[in-house]
């Protein structure tokens, strides 16, 4: 019984944090946008059927032409990636595409490096192949970066379709952004999405950029946001709906589990503290689900998982929309028992998988 007390008051304390944190990061903000001058990177590996949906999305940006460029660079492509690119951009002066070749660091971050080292603006702005961009991406995150931000992530919802793997990877992705949203809310950031993420260049450099983040091929987000913890940098984030960073779901549930592999491995190069609330958290979470297999010994040794399970509805429902997603009650419950799970075999998965850039 002891147990029991205990595990409920903690389930409550984080749902509660959570749920601060969700307050505080839909605060509405009135703030006038500086227009800073920002250079786009963006690292295209194999993006052939994608890269000219991301160039026209940034055409479409709300800003001046000449307060920022994009700069793509194919990363040794197998396809035609870069004639794509190249084809896409020719009658546009502030758009770029140069191959990565002698790369200092390896997969996607030696490809950011070299975009970086040729960018010519003072912000830097990160984004993927395969996204689409909303028009004010770049006004919002200049909002913030004229607040004395040195690194900023947004939201970076995917685009659903019917099919399991597409609808569970949605769901997965919506889980995850409230926690990581709420963390950075609460002043405790611990990962972003490198579709929606943005530093000072200055701020980069001082940190030594990607040097120490190489324990895995991923991490060009998560490792670098550490590295920005660690150096006591100001951290913020981007929840504006016009500023969403869409990108497609994997094709298939085999896709999905390489890609989750990679994030998850990066996890475990997290600093300290960040992996202690995590293993908590999770640890709260799957233990109050498994709590329901002891109701037939006493009902009150089922209640941390009706508890559990009230409080997720109530939080993915109530803000799901500002993650751009629609969940029905139904589906909510069905994912969240097959999202436990899948942290746990995301987590094996991580150790013993052998990770690769696409």
């Amino acid at each position: 019984m002891i147990f029991i007390s205990v595990l409920i008051v903690v389930l409550l304390f984080l749902d509660t944090a959570v749920a601060l944190g969700l307050i505080f990061l839909f605060k509405k903000e009135e703030i006038t946008s500086p227009r800073l001058k920002i250079s786009i990177v963006i690292a295209a590996k194999n993006e052939e059927k994608n890269i000219a949906g991301l160039i026209q999305s940034l055409k479409n940006i709300n800003c001046p032409l000449d307060h920022f460029e994009a700069i793509i660079v194919d990363d040794n492509s197998s396809d035609d990636t870069f004639e794509c690119a190249e084809k896409n951009i020719e009658d546009l002066n502030n758009f770029f595409v140069v191959r990565a070749t002698n790369k200092k660091f390896p997969a996607k971050k030696g490809a950011l490096q070299i975009g970086i080292e040729k960018a010519k603006h003072p912000y830097i702005m990160i984004t993927d192949g395969d996204c689409t961009i909303e028009p004010n991406w770049l006004s919002a995150f200049s909002k913030k970066f004229g607040q004395g931000f040195d690194f900023v992530f947004g939201i970076a919802p995917l685009k659903m379709n019917g099919n399991f793997s597409s609808r569970f990877a949605s769901f997965e992705n919506l889980r995850t952004g409230i926690l990581s949203f709420s963390a950075a809310a609460l002043n405790f950031p611990y990962s972003a999405a490198a579709r929606s993420f943005g530093f000072k260049k200055e701020s980069f450099e001082n940190i030594s950029g990607f040097t120490k983040t190489t324990e895995t091929l991923s991490g060009d987000d998560d490792l670098l946001l550490r590295e920005a913890i660690k150096n006591k940098m100001k951290i913020g984030t981007v929840s504006d709906k016009d500023a969403f960073v869409f990108s497609e779901t994997k094709e298939n549930f085999k896709e999905y589990l390489k890609q989750k592999s990679r994030h998850t491995k990066t996890s475990l190069y997290y600093t300290c503290n960040r992996q202690i609330i995590l293993a908590l958290w999770h640890s709260v979470n799957i233990l109050s689900l498994l709590s329901l297999l002891l109701l037939f010994v006493n009902w009150i040794f089922a209640l941390p998982f009706f508890i559990k399970i009230c409080v997720d509805v109530l939080i993915v429902l109530t803000v799901q929309k500002n993650f751009s997603y629609k969940f029905s009650i139904f589906n909510i419950l069905t994912y969240q028992f097959i999202y436990e799970g899948m942290i746990v075999i995301n987590f094996f998965n991580a150790i013993f998988r052998k990770n690769e850039w696409k």
